[in-house]
Parts: structure tokens; C-alpha cells; sequence
């Protein structure tokens, strides 16, 4: 999988990335145990071989604020504490057993310093952030729950009965019951 990940993009030669693949390492995640915590510097980044993330915040009242699931085939990191070598501002958590393959930070500082295509790599996975980043944006700002809800189904129907309807409800910015609304509202 991480493979043809990597083959996607067009930047790497098949024996290149063999290479950089061995720099990886496996991690096992169970359900709950979180990637990383917020106040925690991130120094990893992790491809999702299996299993679902949230990324979350707990707002001045106490209560987490789900705004971003990770799924398989996927990258997974804090950005910004990553880029920025400060403390996470946000969770990463499993909500189901998960398998990850980690790179640590200075082995992509020796891999961008040995091969500029790493560059060009990192720059395309920004790009990919920041769009992802305003498509939420916008999608808060313009669709209906409803609508936030069946373009999750349609992107990920495989994974989201992985998640609970308190975390979906929390994402869409709804209630749990509005939810329940939606869903049965909702054929299959």
C-alpha cells in the first residue's frame, strides 16, 4: 500500500522508494491510544496501514471538538507542530486498532537534504493540506450537516461505521440526535 502511495505521485524511482521505505517503522495503535496529545512536540509523521484517527481539541468550556478524520492509505501528523518544532495545539486518536508506518523527522531532514525530490514531495503534500484545510473551510461554511454528512459517506463508506456517532456529530457541528435525523433520512 505505502508503495503505491508513494507511486502516485510520479517523483520517485521504484528502487528509491525501496530505499526510504527501510527508514520506516511499524507502530500498533489500539483503539483509544492517541498519535499524538496536545502540548506534545510532533517529530514523526505516519502513513495509516489500517484503522481510523480523529484529530480533536477540548474548547475553553471543556468540551472536544472533532474537525478532521484520518483514514488508510493516508498520512497522519500534526502539520504545524511538525513544521513548527512547537507543541501540538491538537489530538490525534485511534478510534479503532490501527497499524502505522513512522518516518521521524530527521531522517526526512537527511532524505530532503540527499534527494531534492523530497522537496518537491513535502511541497505537493502542503499543497494537499492547505486544500484539504479550505475545502473544510468552505464546507462549514456553505453546506448543511446533511451535506457535510453524505459527502463523508461518499468518500469513505468503508470506514464510517468505524467511527461514533458522538465523534460524527461533534465533526458536522450537530447534536447526536440531529444526527440520528440525518441518517435516517438517508437511503442506502
Amino acid at each position: 500500500m505505502i508503495h503505491q502511495f508513494f507511486q502516485k505521485f510520479s517523483i520517485f524511482s521504484d528502487s528509491e522508494i525501496e530505499d526510504f521505505l527501510q527508514l520506516f517503522e511499524r507502530k500498533r495503535l489500539s483503539k483509544n491510544d492517541f498519535f499524538v496529545h496536545e502540548g506534545e512536540k510532533c517529530k514523526e509523521i505516519a502513513f495509516i496501514e489500517s484503522g481510523v484517527f480523529r484529530s480533536y481539541y477540548v474548547s475553553d468550556e471543556g468540551k472536544d471538538i472533532t474537525y478532521c478524520f484520518r483514514f488508510p492509505n493516508d498520512l497522519i501528523a500534526s502539520y504545524s507542530s511538525f513544521i513548527s518544532e512547537k507543541p501540538s495545539m491538537e489530538n490525534m486518536q485511534a478510534i479503532s486498532d490501527a497499524e502505522l508506518l513512522i518516518i521521524k523527522k530527521d531522517k526526512i531532514q537527511k532524505l530532503t537534504d540527499e534527494n531534492p525530490n523530497w522537496i518537491k514531495f513535502l511541497k505537493i503534500i502542503a499543497e494537499q493540506e492547505y486544500l484539504e484545510l479550505e475545502k473544510r473551510f468552505f464546507q462549514l461554511q456553505r453546506d448543511s450537516a446533511s451535506q457535510r454528512y453524505q459527502s463523508l459517506l461518499e468518500n469513505q463508506p468503508n470506514y464510517i461505521q468505524d467511527i461514533s456517532l458522538q465523534y460524527l456529530a461533534s465533526y458536522l457541528g450537530i447534536t447526536q440526535r440531529h444526527l440520528s435525523r440525518i441518517r435516517k433520512g438517508i437511503s442506502f
